[in-house]
């Protein structure tokens, strides 16, 4: 005996026929929206799927963005961030590669924050630099390291740039002699002031020390000088500086000699007289550290090149600085590797 059933309406077929369909689909770990979109056997579509690298995309756009808000009452953490900050944007590479195999859009679209920021605070120093001026200065700035093997080679390799001002840091007593005799030819006018030097093509007058040695050191330390340079195009003053060295610690960045050595020299650089000012030194820090806030909202930093010069070996940060008043960085490269643990770097400078 057989049971019948008549149906009176053909929509029946078509319901039973799409629940099947749908159940199969269920079963097979699928699931279906409203537009017919498939999603993953939790039943997250591509915009529902990656929110963790989504957000940790935000995080990154807001650390680049707002990097002043990061507290430095604590370790300085606000220091810290700011030392390694272009270095931030290779966090995009490992959350575009899980938004990848996570099939997520939202993370994608959230990837667009970070790129955008660091482009905005970072793009500009890979453009090329203008052509050179008839005007412009060329100088190098260079820790040669108190431990440099070949102060001779170190003098050639700075020469052969052919810039207009050379400044060293670290000068020793035993390699100072060395530096003199190498530089003398080309470079005939000078002047030390303790463990820093400047060349000069041009004459050098009214060198003097500069006193940024904080109080918590004690004993002889003269790490600063000031000289005005008689350029073709005027009279420019000629700082050279070695700021105090910083550490990286568990607790977080111990810079607080630096950050009162700064404060110094920025206060020599605000009464200075001569309009035009040229500030070439290892300030053991990047112009994004708030540290050297005294000298970085009163001076030009460069407008092209990252010119990473720490560690030689493997660089990681620009602490080598060429800073200037009334007058544009408009580049700044490093040059080959000498003897020292730092790089040297070399920048054009076009006065006005």
């Amino acid at each position: 005996m057989g049971i019948q059933v008549e149906r009176s309406d053909s929509g029946v077929t078509s319901t039973v026929k799409a629940a099947a369909s749908w159940g199969a689909r269920r079963r097979a770990g699928q699931r279906v929206t409203g537009e017919g979109a498939e999603g993953d056997e939790r039943g997250r579509s591509a915009w529902t799927r990656g929110r963790a690298p989504a957000a940790c995309a935000v995080l990154t756009a807001g650390l680049l963005a707002f990097h002043r808000a990061v507290p430095n009452t604590v370790g300085r953490l606000g220091s810290l961030l700011e030392t390694f900050l272009p270095w931030l944007g290779l966090a995009v590479v490992p959350l575009f590669c899980l938004a990848l195999l996570r099939r997520s859009a939202t993370a994608l679209v959230a990837l667009l924050l970070p790129a955008a920021t660091w482009t905005y605070l970072f793009g500009g120093l890979l453009l090329p630099g203008g052509e050179p001026g008839a005007h412009d200065l060329v100088v190098v700035q260079h820790n040669v390291s108190d431990e440099n093997a070949d102060p001779a080679g170190t003098a050639r390799a700075l020469a052969e740039a052919e810039p207009h001002l050379i400044a060293l840091q670290e000068l020793v007593p035993p390699a100072l002699p060395v530096y003199e005799k190498s530089l003398a030819p080309a470079y005939p006018y000078h002047a030390v002031r303790g463990t820093v030097g400047l060349w000069s093509k041009y004459p050098l007058t009214d060198a003097r020390p500069l006193d940024i040695k904080p109080q918590g050191i004690a004993g002889s330390w003269n790490r600063g000088l000031r000289a005005v340079v008689h350029t073709p195009r005027g009279e420019i003053a000629a700082y050279v500086a070695h700021l105090p060295s910083v550490r990286v610690r568990a607790s977080g960045l111990a810079s607080s000699w630096r950050d009162e050595s700064v404060g110094l020299l920025g206060r020599a650089v605000a009464v200075e007289q001569l309009k035009t000012v040229i500030l070439l030194g290892d300030l053991n820090g990047t112009v994004d550290d708030r540290g050297l806030a005294p000298l970085t909202s009163r001076m030009n930093v460069a407008e092209r090149g990252f010119a990473f010069s720490f560690p030689a070996t493997f660089p990681l940060a620009r602490i080598d600085q060429v800073m200037a008043r009334s007058a544009t960085v408009t580049h700044i490269r490093t040059l080959p590797a000498t003897s020292s643990d730092h790089l040297p770097v070399a920048a054009r400078i076009t006065p006005g």
